[in-house]
């Protein structure tokens, strides 16, 4: 039998391995607008275990108002029905048919207010958990913004006033790109970890399509990589072996 571990995300190794990502964009791209962005989203990761334990725990004063609401409406009907037995008489019968409207509209009610309150706790829980995927989707966005200006297309022209800045070597642009397509990859496992706990259908939607977002972007991403690939070569020069092993930010 597989280890349960392996049937489930991990939180805590979510946060490990971006502490790890981390590190090595801080190795390479010391001083980084992505790093920062990599260490936000470490703090993210580290609350999203936290929101989600925190949301997916019962909430118990509206449960035992459900059953309190659910509990009176059952012993007002068996109470009437208890007493209509007990009815001999036609003006009691008629008394009692005046009951029974007025018992229908109470029953009616304690229902209505029985739903109501039994619809509170997933509305509850699913605006708490659209707003943290909603903080992961502006992250995604932010990382996006980060590899716009890296086109492989344009190193080497000539730059104007009005263009960003390009100074950064084949290999260091695959693998700033590589780090953010990483770090979109991660930020949609921390939302998946919301859909693994709330089965909840507007959550595994909302959590889709932040997961078909950050693909379409990746993907962007390593197309850029191809191109990187084409211009100079699929043997874009790594460090030797003997760099990697002294600096391991480097890879």
């Amino acid at each position: 039998m597989a280890p349960r571990s392996y049937r489930a995300l991990g939180p805590a190794k979510i946060v490990e391995t971006l502490e790890r990502l981390e590190l090595r964009i801080s190795s390479r791209f010391p001083g980084s607008g992505l790093s920062r962005v990599c260490d936000s989203l470490i703090d993210v990761a580290k609350q999203t275990s936290q929101r989600i334990e925190y949301v997916s725990r019962p909430n118990w004063v509206l449960r035992l108002l459900l059953i309190v609401m659910i509990g009176g409406a059952l012993a007002t009907l068996l109470y009437f029905t208890s007493q209509i037995s007990s009815l001999k008489g036609t003006d009691e019968l008629s008394e009692a048919v005046q009951g029974l409207d007025a018992l229908f509209n109470l029953v009616v009610l304690l229902g209505g207010g029985a739903f109501f309150v039994s619809t509170l706790e997933t509305r509850w829980k699913r605006a708490r958990a659209l707003s943290a995927l909603h903080e992961l989707r502006s992250i995604v966005h932010v990382i996006d913004m980060h590899q716009l200006t890296k086109d492989p297309s344009a190193m080497g022209a000539i730059r104007t006033e009005q263009s960003p800045a390009r100074n950064l070597t084949p290999i260091e642009l695959v693998r700033y790109l590589d780090y953010c397509s990483e770090m979109l990859s991660l930020t949609a496992k921390c939302s998946a970890l919301y859909a693994e706990r709330l089965s909840d259908s507007v959550i595994v939607d909302t959590v889709g399509d932040l997961e078909r977002l950050t693909s379409e972007l990746s993907n962007k991403i390593w197309q850029k990589i191809t191109i990187i690939e084409t211009l100079y070569g699929r043997d874009v020069p790594l460090p030797s072996i003997e760099q990697t092993s002294r600096n391991p930010g480097l890879s």
